[in-house]
């Protein structure tokens, strides 16, 4: 029995791998080349019945209709990268937080902001879980695993460049 089921939806980056539980709950979606991201393997089953409403909210994010997804969605990270990746979904469509306030957001210190990037670096949710969002104390754009041109084309597409 495969626990695993992925598909491919187009979108204005590329093609989008997402992958989701046998519950349907998002596991992942990952952009082509990006550092880190999933991989299809021979053990997964592809449908694409499991995303069909992640395929409708991400069409309409990107037709510029949908400011915030409402998806089920499944994370297995270390405690301190999930209190991370939650602090993701509190950025606002349009706007943009600092690692350090990000690192404030859930109590860490100020010299963990390394290890919150890494954590942001790490999510496995591109695009719904925003961490395209997250950009350098001094205003600069700073890493995002699926490449820095992406990152300028979600902000730009959001309005914030």
């Amino acid at each position: 029995m495969t626990s695993t089921y992925w598909t491919n939806v187009a979108s204005p980056l590329g093609p989008l791998l997402l992958t989701a539980a046998p519950d349907g709950a998002l596991t992942s979606l990952s952009v082509p080349g990006q550092k880190g991201g999933r991989v299809v393997r021979d053990d997964w089953r592809q449908d694409p019945g499991p995303f069909r409403e992640a395929g409708e909210q991400l069409a309409a994010y990107f037709a510029g209709e949908l400011n915030e997804f409402r998806l089920t969605w499944r994370t297995d990270g270390s405690v301190f990268r999930e209190k991370v990746w939650a602090a993701l979904d509190d950025i606002p469509y349009g706007s943009t937080v600092t690692y350090g306030e990000i690192a404030a957001r859930i109590g860490a210190s100020r010299a963990a902001v390394r290890a919150v990037g890494g954590a942001i670096g790490a999510n496995p949710l591109l695009v719904v879980r925003p961490c395209h969002r997250v950009i350098g104390a001094d205003g600069t754009l700073t890493g995002y695993a699926g490449g820095l041109e992406r990152k300028v084309r979600l902000l730009t597409h959001e309005g914030v460049l």
